[in-house]
């Protein structure tokens, strides 16, 4: 479950209080192992994620940040000219060392019981913060860069997609056995811009951009994350989320990855049929039904098992889990999905099941 560690928990609230830094608890390994296995002690999820940011990898590629309680992450020097991004580094692995640790130490405490989850931001998502200096509403700087230095943007993107690659990499080889790619801010593209300014440093086959050459060397052009994850960790599924997707369902099959996240403003059984059969999917329940009386987000749950059909479905939110959401509704969540049986919840159903429901 997306966020399943976190502020809901009043575990985690105590923890907080203690510990108020969210850059220590996400970069601390005692913390963030503690702080990982709080949902899976109290829930038994199948799945375990790393607790984490997508921004934690940022300082070792020469970008540092804060968080303010009241403007989230703050970056005091964008990076919106050719000589910042000449500026940035290869990214220093040594420097998220904790990240390692915490994966190792994770495997082993969940010990076969669970799949161990790591994950990442995607290049778009992780420029806007670059770009943008923070979170925003409009996206104006970097959406503008497009069209006003492009080859700025595309060195930055090129260099993040490396940064990330060997990030992914390194999550790997310290424990993690799937990673999911969130380009949560790709959704705030039109269709034909997020094709040619995030896809192409997300999927599986990129043709370099020798345009931007004079920033980087060619051998750094156009870092494909897919393509290169898919060489060298063939083994490892990967997930792309975007959030508000419903636009780029068709774009997003030929990505290279192994599943879509679809969020919970599409239709699971539309989605399926968009998608077709050759790629899973995960998702869909709107995380305002945790809050619903448990019979309502009990129906939800086999409403969207049913829409998504038999095979190649992973069942989660279509979100991360909301602030204040109880307690009692996750644990509820994870019992009907631990109890749910194909055999029978498909019986009778599977001429209907791929149809959109009303």
């Amino acid at each position: 479950m997306m966020r399943q560690a976190g502020r809901y928990m009043a575990e985690y609230q105590a923890l907080a209080k203690r510990h108020p830094s969210f850059r220590e608890r996400s970069e601390n390994t005692d913390l963030i192992v503690e702080i990982t296995l709080q949902p899976w002690r109290a829930f038994r999820p199948d799945g375990v994620i790393l607790f984490s940011d997508i921004l934690t990898p940022l300082p070792a590629i020469g970008v540092p940040f804060d968080i303010s309680d009241s403007k989230g992450p703050v970056i005091q020097s964008p990076v919106r000219s050719e000589d910042q991004v000449r500026e940035l580094v290869p990214i220093d692995l040594d420097m998220l060392h904790f990240v390692g640790e915490s994966l190792k130490l994770l495997r082993n405490e969940i010990d076969g019981k669970a799949t161990l989850l790591g994950f990442v931001g995607a290049p778009w998502t992780i420029a806007t913060y670059v770009v943008e200096g923070g979170m925003t509403n409009t996206y104006t700087n970097i959406k503008s860069m497009c069209h006003t230095a492009p080859n700025v943007l595309r060195g930055l993107l090129s260099h993040l997609a490396q940064a990330i690659s060997d990030y992914i990499i390194y999550q790997v080889n310290s424990g993690a056995q799937c990673i999911q790619i969130f380009d949560s801010w790709g959704g705030q593209l039109p269709p034909h811009v997020w094709e040619q300014w995030s896809k192409p440093y997300i999927k599986q086959v990129t043709v370099p951009d020798f345009s931007c050459s004079h920033l980087f060397p060619i051998s750094l052009m156009a870092w494909s994350i897919v393509s290169r994850i898919k060489k060298e960790c063939p083994h490892v599924p990967l997930v792309l989320y975007i959030n508000g997707n419903g636009g780029l369902l068709e774009r997003m099959k030929d990505t290279g990855v192994d599943v879509i996240g679809l969020d919970w403003t599409v239709d699971m059984a539309d989605g399926r049929r968009r998608l077709g059969n050759g790629i899973s999917v995960q998702g869909n329940v709107d995380p305002a039904f945790l809050f619903s009386p448990l019979p309502v987000l009990t129906d939800e749950i086999h409403r969207v098992v049913k829409s998504a059909g038999p095979k190649g479905h992973i069942l989660n939110l279509g979100h991360g889990v909301l602030q204040k959401t109880p307690e009692e509704a996750v644990a509820h969540f994870f019992d009907v999905t631990r109890s749910l049986r194909y055999d029978t919840l498909f019986q009778g159903s599977v001429a209907e099941e791929l149809q959109p429901v009303a």
